[in-house]
Formats: structure tokens, sequence, C-alpha cells
């Protein structure tokens, strides 16, 4: 086969495929600064949470009316919103951490839309929802993920300024009357970024993508900017790689997409300029 055959004509035969590239690519450019946050602020099993949170809101929106995507969508936001709420309420207000709050409401969520899936819908709708598929993204479901995806870079634009502060000096953000709304607003960001991507790679990997790719940076590059680039990019490459890969071996898109970044945060892990396992055992080496 030909360089074309290989990488371009899945694209330009298929519209499906270029739908699923749109999307991915989407994603990419909107949960990656995200993700380099929520790395920055150790929130990466939260996130795993937020993941999971939305499902029951996910599972009652389609059992009531069906594969609507906007139901579904709202469903799963107010999901994940409540969770998010919930858990800030406990940890506020009893002696439990806020991480243990949030892993407490993620079981339980997961286990409620699982159930409400089991109970009321079928296998297939199971897999649906908890793996996603990029293939099957139509007009209606590209559009909103394009929407989200660029309110979503507006609002980090607007509010990166305050949330830098807040990963390195809450207290002066507190001082400067800016620590009330930051926090909330990227929580926000978070679980709506992630109701999208679960459209696309479901709510068990919905995370995958937004993660991955800023842990990698992280071996690359101090700078938060290079960090951000870094994670946008290889976004977007595994989102191609992905679906190339998917389209000529038989594969399930979202599992390949997720897995094309955990092979660059696995390299990044042995042979990363910072921290990297190769580096360290260098520096380790006598002279």
């Amino acid at each position: 086969m030909t360089f074309a055959e290989i990488f371009l004509d899945p694209f330009i035969e298929y519209a499906f495929m270029r739908r699923a590239l749109v999307g991915g690519l989407a994603l990419a450019v909107g949960a990656g600064p995200l993700g380099v946050f929520v790395v920055l602020r150790r929130m990466s099993l939260m996130g795993d949470a937020f993941s999971h949170a939305i499902l029951p809101g996910v599972a009652v929106a389609f059992l009531i009316f069906g594969l609507s995507l906007p139901a579904m969508s709202i469903g799963g936001f107010v999901a994940g919103v409540t969770v998010v709420l919930g858990a800030g309420i406990i940890a506020r207000n009893t002696n439990i951490a806020e991480d243990a709050s949030f892993a407490c409401l993620f079981v339980l969520s997961l286990s409620t839309g699982v159930m409400l899936l089991s109970v009321g819908g079928n296998a297939l709708d199971l897999v649906h929802i908890l793996f996603g598929s990029a293939l099957a993204i139509d007009d209606e479901m590209l559009a909103l993920i394009v929407g989200i995806e660029s309110v979503t870079v507006i609002a980090f634009a607007l509010i990166i300024r305050p949330l830098v502060i807040d990963c390195f000096d809450p207290a002066f953000l507190r001082v400067a009357g800016g620590g009330g709304w930051v926090n909330p607003l990227f929580l926000a960001l978070v679980v709506v970024n992630l109701v999208a991507a679960f459209q696309a790679l479901g709510t068990l990997l919905a995370l995958g993508l937004m993660i991955l790719p800023a842990g990698a940076g992280c071996f690359w590059s101090l700078r938060l900017w290079p960090r951000i680039v870094f994670s946008v990019s290889v976004g977007a490459l595994c989102c191609y790689a992905g679906l190339v890969l998917s389209f000529h071996f038989d594969l399930p898109t979202g599992p390949a997409i997720v897995l094309c970044a955990g092979a660059v945060y696995a390299g990044s892990v042995i042979f990363g300029r910072y921290g990297g396992l190769v580096r360290r055992a260098m520096q380790r080496a006598p002279a």
C-alpha cells in the first residue's frame, strides 16, 4: 500500500472518518490545556471521578429520551456538577477529605449508571456509553463537540492568569478576590469537556485524551506554554493515529486513540528530558 492509501484515503473517501477526525482534533484543542492544569493541580484521580460521575445523568436521559444527544449531554453535565458540588459540601461539613468524598461519590455514580443501563437498556447501550463510538459521530454530535470546545478555549483564555496564580499561590488569589470563582469554573469546564468526549470515547476513556498527553508533557518541559502546546499536539496526533489504526486493523476506535496517547506517555516516562528513567540512570552513573 502507498502512503496515500494508508494515511490519506480513509479521510478522503469516507465522511464518517472526516467527522471523527474533526471531532478528535476539537477535543484535543479544548481538553489538552485543561489536562495540563488538572495534572498541575494534582487532580488527575478527581478527573477520573468526574468522567464516571456523568454516567447516571447520561443513563437517565437515555432511558427517558432515547439516543437524544442534547438530552444525554445535559443529563451528563447535571450529574457531573452534582457530584462536584456534593463532594465539596461533604468535605466542608465533615471530617472526610475532599479526594475521599470524590472517590466515594464516583463509585456510587458509576454503579448507579451501570445499574440503570443494565435494568432499562441492553448490553449494546451499556457498551456504547461506557466506551463510545468515534466513528458514529454525526453532524449534530460534531457541531456540539466543536461548539463546546470553542467555548472552552475562550473561557480558558479568560481564566488562565488567575488559574496559574491559584496553582502556585492560592492565598494571594483569595486576598485579591478571585479565589471563589476560578476553581468552580475550571471544574465546570472539565466536566463539560468530559461530557463532549464521552460521545466519542465513552465515559471510561474520556479522561485519557485529557490526562495522558498532559502527563507526558511533564517529562519534556518545565514551562507552562510548552506543556500546553505539547499536550494539544500529542492529543491531535493520537486522534489521527488511532483512527488510522482502527480503520486498517478493525480495532475499536476509542481505545486505539487512548492507547496511542498511552504509548507517548510510556515513551516519555522512559526517555523524557526531565525525570525520565534513562536520564535519571545517566545522572546516577559514575563518571
